[in-house]
């Protein structure tokens, strides 16, 4: 609860909208997929030019949420890449430097250098590896977690849940030399309990897609943005996105 200084008196806190923040996994050529995660590196670069060319910038969550704190980013909008394919360094990159742009990447220290092996119906795609990582973070990419290993915290025991997600910010921390303030919830479910087991581990903001009343800043919804989302599709995704997602409290 927010005090009032200047009458003395203890106020609610304050509750904005929910921010814009996209939602992508692979940045590839790929016409074989069946979970509609991947985007070309031309479809990623029309859709972030249709941002820049209403005057929002995409960015870090990182960077978004602190100009929310400050009551300013109403023209920013969150930028993430699940899972941390490989293709992010050779296909996403680029596109994001050309325009000034920002992301959060959301990797896998359980899995540097594997595959997508939790997507049953593949196809297959190598996963970052440490080195990889590295140079997305030295191209000023914010790196955050995505768990060990790719799995739904909501169906883990107590051990497995805090692997997950205490094991996989202490090894990243470690890879990185820097520290790791941010979460992504694997395919973009959670529950009381996994949130407060973020909470316990120290982020400072974890990401969903659809938290529903948990929505806050560890459980933060998000777009999924495709193939498929040309100029009016995303129109009226970004446009619907705060009518339909709660208010977030403290943003």
């Amino acid at each position: 609860m927010a005090v009032d200084s200047s009458a003395g008196t203890r106020t609610a806190p304050r509750r904005g909208p929910a921010p814009w923040v996209a939602m992508y996994h692979s940045v590839s050529d790929c016409p074989d997929d069946p979970y509609r995660i991947t985007v070309t590196p031309d479809r990623l670069e029309q859709q972030l030019r249709w941002l820049a060319l209403r005057g929002v910038r995409g960015v870090s969550m990182a960077e978004l949420l602190a100009a929310r704190a400050r009551g300013e980013g109403r023209r920013l909008a969150g930028l993430t890449f699940d899972d941390g394919y490989a293709d992010f360094v050779d296909h996403a990159l680029p596109v994001l430097r050309r325009l000034d742009f920002g992301a959060t990447l959301f990797v896998l220290p359980g899995r540097l250098g594997g595959d997508n092996a939790w997507d049953p119906l593949g196809p297959r795609k190598p996963l970052l590896t440490a080195d990889g990582i590295r140079q997305a973070a030295r191209a000023g990419i914010e790196i955050g977690s995505h768990g060990l290993t790719h799995i739904d915290l909501t169906t883990a025991d107590d051990l497995r849940l805090k692997a997950e997600v205490v094991e996989s910010r202490a090894a990243l921390e470690e890879l990185l030399d820097a520290p790791v303030n941010g979460f992504c919830y694997p395919y973009g479910t959670l529950d009381q309990r996994a949130v407060e087991a973020v909470r316990s581990a120290g982020y400072r903001y974890a990401c969903g897609i659809d938290p529903g009343p948990l929505t806050g800043p560890l459980a933060l919804p998000r777009l999924h943005v495709g193939q498929n989302d040309d100029a009016v599709r995303l129109f009226l995704k970004f446009r619907l996105h705060r009518l339909r997602r709660r208010p977030v409290e403290g943003l």
